[in-house]
Formats: structure tokens, sequence, C-alpha cells
């Protein structure tokens, strides 16, 4: 498909990305879609205090195998809830303008550590109307993360429940956790970055050829990211099979030039990366405020000759963490720039006839913390 034949389709109202019999919505075709604006969220992690109310049977039947750090996670998350991420979806919701199209969060919308799938349903269920309640009615996306599977029954719920929410956000049938949609003649494809589905991936990728701008949603990063755990990833696996699908893609969303929102490692990154014959910009986006202090934008490293230093220098110093260096040289001399930062808060994607920004709000900031240049 073209670009002609994909803008025709898209402004027919009778094709989405994943070739829907249902018309597009109004919110996603017209003239005003070559300059729109989205609220992005980054990882939420919805829970309430105290912990039994999603937690009580898990605590007890899981009490040998669970963690000192998985409890004390109930309890930030609790206390995060009560006030600061209150304060922080407000905040968002004044970003919200007349072309402001949806909501996007890049998964572990909760907690989840549920005992059994009903209430593993309920918490996300509790969290999407908590959340939606703020926007004004606005379509609410996301895409699925790590927390949001984990529990007993976890799994299968989400599979279950969330594609049926998304068919209803979107106004058109979803049947997967990987899919795709679009808003004018932009294509946005969100990927179950814990069991990649490389055949729809291809697909929506093949169905879109035609799009202005390709955004890709991922809870885990595409580029390695400077944490302990930095092959927590998109195919981020050291097999010879994962590091063949990892660079696969790389390159078919580097031929895209894309652009990948995403999560997972609780901070505010940017990268903008040149190589197998384009370009990826990748902005990871965080929304768990958990002190006072994240309110402000402070850097703590950029560079590409600090890309992966904050994990090494931890190994230097003597954790028990594995060296990957060559991994992060792997990206190193495509990185034209790169920004760390530990900042939580919201964020507001500007799509223009010819220019891309995202706008980072820290905490509950009034004033704007940091404008990051896209496109």
């Amino acid at each position: 498909m073209n670009r002609r034949d994909f803008l025709t389709l898209s402004a027919t109202g009778i094709v989405g990305l994943g070739l829907s019999s249902f018309p597009l919505p109004i919110w996603a075709r017209g003239k005003g879609d070559k300059e729109y604006s989205v609220i992005l969220l980054g990882d939420t992690h919805f829970d309430v205090d105290p912990p039994s109310v999603y937690h009580a049977d898990y605590l007890k039947k899981e009490a040998e195998k669970i963690s000192k750090a998985r409890v004390a996670e109930f309890t930030r998350n609790g206390e995060m809830w009560k006030d600061r991420c209150p304060r922080l979806m407000r905040r968002a919701s004044l970003l919200v303008k007349d072309n402001t199209k949806m909501v996007l969060q890049m998964g572990d919308l909760i907690q989840g550590d549920c005992d059994n799938a009903g209430t593993h349903k309920k918490m996300l269920s509790d969290a999407l109307e908590r959340i939606k309640g703020e926007f004004k009615g606005l379509p609410f996306v996301t895409v699925v993360g790590n927390h949001d599977i984990r529990g007993i029954d976890a799994k299968e719920t989400y599979h279950q429940y969330m594609p049926m929410r998304m068919s209803e956000e979107l106004k058109k049938s979803i049947t997967k956790t990987t899919f795709g949609f679009n808003i004018g003649d932009d294509a946005y494809i969100a990927i179950d970055f814990n069991d990649p589905d490389d055949a729809e991936i291809e697909r929506l990728l093949n169905e879109t050829k035609g799009a202005r701008h390709t955004f890709i949603m991922t809870h885990g990063p595409v580029f390695p990211a400077d944490i302990s755990s930095c092959r927590w990833i998109f195919h981020g696996g050291a097999s010879a099979a994962e590091t063949e699908a990892r660079r696969h893609f790389r390159q078919a969303f580097a031929k895209r030039n894309a652009i990948v929102l995403c999560g997972h490692i609780h901070t505010t990154d940017f990268m903008d990366w040149y190589g197998d014959g384009g370009r990826i910009t990748q902005m990871t986006m965080s929304s768990v405020w958990t002190s006072e202090k994240q309110k402000k934008y402070e850097v703590r490293s950029e560079g590409a000759e600090n890309y992966g230093m904050l994990r090494e220098n931890r190994r230097l110093k003597g954790e028990d963490l594995k060296d990957e260096r060559a991994l992060f040289d792997e990206y190193r001399p495509g990185i034209r720039q790169h920004t760390n930062s530990t900042s939580q808060g919201s964020y507001k994607l500007n799509v223009g006839k010819k220019h891309v920004t995202i706008d980072f709000y820290a905490g509950d900031s009034r004033e704007l913390s940091h404008r990051f240049v896209i496109r």
C-alpha cells in the first residue's frame, strides 16, 4: 500500500490499521488530523492503601515466594496514589485542548499481584475508570506491561478483558494485545513486548507503509536501558534467535523512521538514533511519582559517550551485574542525542505539519519542564 492509498483509506473512514469494518471515529479523521495532540502517561502502577484491597489473599498464598521488595511496592503505590498521582493526573488533564485526540499509557497500568482472575479484572477496571475520569471522555489506550499480567491467572485475564476494553475505546475490533490504529494519516502500533507477536507486527507494518509518521507503543524499550536489567527490552534476550529478531525489527523500525513511545524503566529518557538505513527516536516515560524531588527535571546522564555508563559504573563498583558493554556498544555509534532523568510526570505529544514534539511536565508542575524535539 502506497502513501496515496493509505491516505485515501483513512479519509473514507472505513479502514483502520487492522482493516476493521468499524468506521473510524470522529476523533480519528478530518482535516484537523494533520495537527493534533495526545496526552501521554508512563507507568502508573495503580494501587490503593491498604494492600488488602487487591492483595490480601495473594500475600497469604504467595508469602513464601514473594520478596520484601514486592511488598514494599504495595506500600509505595498505595502512598503514591493517595496524593501525588491524583495531582499528576489532574495536571495532565489540563493539557487537554480542542485538538487532543486521546490518552496513551505505556503499560504497567496496575501493580498486579492479585490472587485470582476476578480481583485482577477489578483492578484493571478500577484503574481505567479512575484515570479516564480525569480526561473528559477522551479515548484511553494502554499497551500491556509486565505488571499488567503478573499474579494468579493475571495473563489470561488481561488477554480476555483488555482487548474488549480497547475495542470500546477505539471503536474498532481489537482482539489481541498487539494491535494498530490510526489518527489521520499517522500509524500507531501497540506491541506486547512480553510475548511479541512478530507475524502481527509485520502485518501491521506492511499495511501502514504509506503512513506519515509511525509510532511504536511498547512497554519495554527498543533500545537497551541503562539499568541492571538492560535486556528487558523488545526481543532483548541474549540467544541467537532473539538477537536476530531484535536486529530485524530495529531495521524495520529504522526504515520507517519510527517514533517509539515506551515506559518500564521509571525514568524520562530520550534517544535519537541513526542506523540500519534510517532513524529511530525513542521517548521513555514514567508517571510513577514516588518522591517530591522528582518534580524537578534534572539530567543525570547525557551524550552517546555516557550511554550505558550508569549501569557499567555500578558493575565496576562491585555490583553483581553481567558485563553488557558489547550490547551498548552496538548502539552507541548511531546515537545523536541521549538524555536520562529520574523525573516523573505527564507528557503531551504535539504532532504538527512539520514538527513533532513531546512536552514534559514533571510531577504536577504548572510550567513546562522540558520540550523534546522528536521531528
